[in-house]
């Protein structure tokens, strides 16, 4: 039984849903090929001689980009078994099944993927029978709790083609990622993973974890990106992990994603991750508009971000705050708002400038259409965009989220310093206001930049 694992895009990180059910698979006597065509080209001669071709759909992007190769994978091996699996693939299973998807998996997928395959084995040369609809075999979403087992990243691309850490003295660190935790425990109203996980979280052993980390290690990775949604979900699990991380590699430096509110409640810890190594923090805030944060059912207001944000300084530990600043309650005021507090708050360096353009995605089972305020918002779902279109009552919010997105893009190009194109975003919003731009005093003109990573998208 042969099959191919593909990823089409996973933020520019080797990607552990390849690599997790690869070492499944594999044990199960199963030849796993994984591609990553994000960093390489289709291998059609493993496609053609196939029996299952898989695709990990963890995002927004990827979904789209694996869609758009299943006519070619069809043309290429027509007996092949379609299965989509990741976040997005049970949010989008109506659309991925017209599209000729046979097995749809999500949440914890890789025992769903061993089923598949031996369901596939039992049908044996009847193809037929290898296309019987999944009812008979793997529930769509499973959340069983798993014992993991370490990852199988041979046969993916060496670290040095992913995305790098970059350091205030011009120091560049390979980068390695894993995860330890999977799901969250909260239910943000426009979050991808409450579809799936509905408010659970399951925990990835910490020995499997750290034989994880020690096979990156030895491939050279310098620095580690924990990918859980919320790294402080289980926070005793969390900080027992990197203890041991730091124990055994004192100079390998790591980045979380922790919300707001969970920073607040354990800002005791912030020093036990600057102690072990934590390069920065990911925090996805949102905005600074309170009714916003509401609808979004955030849990932290803007008076939590700004405690925050001095706490952090205050630990010696950088903040990465994430946003979504164009939503259909958007304001010229509001937009312009939250420029200044990032001002104030000395966050201009600290905040990836596509942060400042990104625009409201409604995907398939987001909580924000359980809103009839949303509801009377939107379109019909667009199968082309896998999302429910909305526009804003004033043209001109719309018109600016482009520009930005356009200035972002240009700028990158050019290598322009965040603080460069913070000064773009500034003076493009407030003349789209109407207005004139105030003079840009930023702080911190004698502080060296923020670690990050330089894999600039977030969708």
């Amino acid at each position: 039984m042969r099959v191919v694992l593909i990823s089409t895009y996973d933020l520019g990180r080797q990607p552990f849903g390849l690599a997790s059910p690869a070492a499944w698979l594999t044990q199960a006597g199963v030849a796993v090929s994984c591609q990553d065509l994000a960093k390489e080209p289709l291998r059609e001669d493993e496609v053609s001689c196939a029996d299952a071709v898989a695709f990990y759909v963890p995002m927004h992007t990827a979904t789209k980009l694996a869609a758009r190769l299943l006519d070619r994978v069809r043309q290429l091996n027509p007996r092949a078994h379609l299965c989509f699996y990741g976040l997005y693939a049970p949010m989008n299973e109506a659309y991925l099944r017209r599209l000729g998807a046979q097995t749809i998996l999500g949440g914890e997928f890789e025992p769903g993927l061993v089923r598949m395959v031996e369901r596939l084995r039992l049908a044996g040369a009847s193809p037929g029978a290898a296309r019987r609809d999944q009812s008979q075999g793997e529930p769509v979403i499973s959340l069983d709790k798993l014992p993991f087992k370490v990852p199988e990243r041979r046969g993916l691309p060496p670290l040095h083609r992913y995305a790098q850490l970059l350091l205030p003295d011009g120091e560049t660190r390979l980068a390695g990622y894993t995860e330890a935790s999977r799901g969250c425990k909260h239910r943000c109203r426009h979050c991808p993973i409450v579809p799936v996980y509905n408010g659970q979280f399951r925990i990835v052993q910490r020995q499997v974890v750290l034989a994880d980390i020690r096979q990156q290690v030895a491939a050279g990775a310098r620095h580690l990106t924990f990918g859980d949604p919320d790294f402080f979900n289980g926070v005793r699990h969390a900080l027992a992990l990197v203890e041991a991380l730091h124990d055994e590699f004192p100079a390998l430096t790591y980045d979380v994603t922790i919300k707001v509110q969970h920073l607040l409640r354990h800002a005791e810890h912030l020093e036990t991750l600057r102690r072990t190594g934590c390069a920065f923090v990911t925090s996805a805030v949102e905005s600074v508009d309170d009714r916003f944060l509401r609808l979004l059912d955030k849990g932290h207001t803007r008076d939590d971000f700004h405690r925050v944000a001095a706490r952090c300084r205050e630990a010696g530990v950088t903040l990465a705050p994430t946003f979504v600043p164009f939503s259909p309650w958007t304001t010229f005021e509001t937009y312009l708002e939250l420029l200044r507090v990032l001002v104030e708050l000395d966050l201009v360096e600290n905040v990836a400038p596509i942060q400042l353009a990104m625009r409201l995605l409604l995907p398939a089972g987001s909580r924000l259409l359980e809103l009839q305020e949303v509801q009377r918002l939107v379109g019909d779902f667009a199968p082309d965009s896998l999302s429910y279109p909305w526009s804003h009552s004033d043209p001109r919010l719309d018109t600016l989220c482009w520009t930005l997105q356009a200035l972002v893009k240009e700028g990158e190009q050019q290598g322009l310093t965040r603080r460069r194109l913070f000064a773009q975003l500034w003076q493009a919003a407030h003349e789209a206001a109407g207005r004139t731009p105030p003079s840009l005093a930023m702080r911190g003109t004698l502080r060296q930049g923020i670690p990050f990573l330089n894999e600039p998208w977030y969708c």
